[in-house]
């Protein structure tokens, strides 16, 4: 009887390493390693897998990453350097006409300033007392507020993401373009109505109804800038007034296009007139 089970079980073991040895004969490829490759798959072996085309003159401005679910190779542009290891530099474009590009009056911006803002303060102490809705802003590594005649250093939370997002993306543009950095200076605020009373004693051409009166609104000066400089590193080449402004226009520019700001152009005062939206 145990006879008869090894013989049956010898001849099993048989059958299979032949049906192994047949399957291997036939289909060669199935005993081809598994090991994945560290290359991206191309377009042409992932078709049919929503698979990414990426022109292949394009490559070299590209790296690569996995889908986590299926394993497909995505694109992802890269931010500072190029396939060869060297810097990218965009080019500046700013914009065709600061006037006609940045047109947003006062009457325009008054709307947004009255829907997202605060009721006007008579006074300093009135606008204390408004800080359950208003964020104090300070210089940071983003930006620098300058000395401040006519207004406080107070904004709504949503005014101040807008400010904080616009010191950033200048840096970033300016990492980009390879300029230096610096930091665009906040030249007004909020302002009281002792404020506007001020203001107005020598500009006359102060409006009555500020949007700066409803914590929504800040003045960035565009022929001015804050240099960042190492005071122990090696001294760094001059930039342009002009240059930084083009670059800032382009960051304005960009946050307006996505509804996120109303600006005007203010050849007088020297600066951009920017609103949250």
């Amino acid at each position: 009887m145990i006879k008869i089970k090894k013989k049956n079980f010898l001849l099993g073991f048989l059958a299979v390493t032949f049906f192994l040895a047949l399957v291997r004969l036939i289909f060669p490829s199935i005993a081809e390693d598994r090991k994945p490759s560290s290359e991206p798959e191309s377009a042409s072996k992932t078709e049919g897998k929503d698979a990414v085309s990426v022109p292949e003159e394009e490559t070299t401005q590209m790296v690569w990453r996995y889908d986590s679910c299926t394993n497909i190779p995505l694109p992802k542009s890269i931010a500072f350097f190029k396939g060869d290891g060297g810097l990218v530099k965009e080019r500046i474009y700013s914009v065709p006409n600061f006037g006609n590009t940045f047109p947003d009056l006062n009457d325009v911006q008054l709307q947004s300033a009255q829907r997202w803002g605060v009721k006007p303060s008579d006074n300093l102490s009135d606008m204390d007392r408004r800080k359950d809705r208003l964020v104090y802003v300070g210089s940071n590594p983003y930006f620098y507020i300058d000395r401040l005649r006519n207004s406080q250093p107070y904004l709504v939370p949503r005014a101040s993401v807008l400010l904080q997002d616009i010191g950033r993306n200048f840096f970033d543009s300016l990492q980009h373009k390879g300029i230096p950095l610096h930091k665009v200076i906040v030249t007004s605020v909020m302002r009281s109505e002792d404020d506007m009373q001020k203001l107005r004693g020598h500009n006359s051409n102060a409006s009555q109804n500020s949007c700066h009166r409803y914590g929504t609104t800040f003045d960035l000066c565009y022929n001015r800038y804050k240099t960042i400089e190492d005071p122990n590193g090696p001294s760094r080449r001059a930039v342009r007034n002009d240059t930084l402004k083009w670059v800032l226009a382009e960051v304005l520019n960009d946050l307006r296009q996505d509804n996120r700001c109303l600006v005007k152009y203010e050849v007088n005062q020297g600066c951009f007139h920017i609103t949250v939206k």
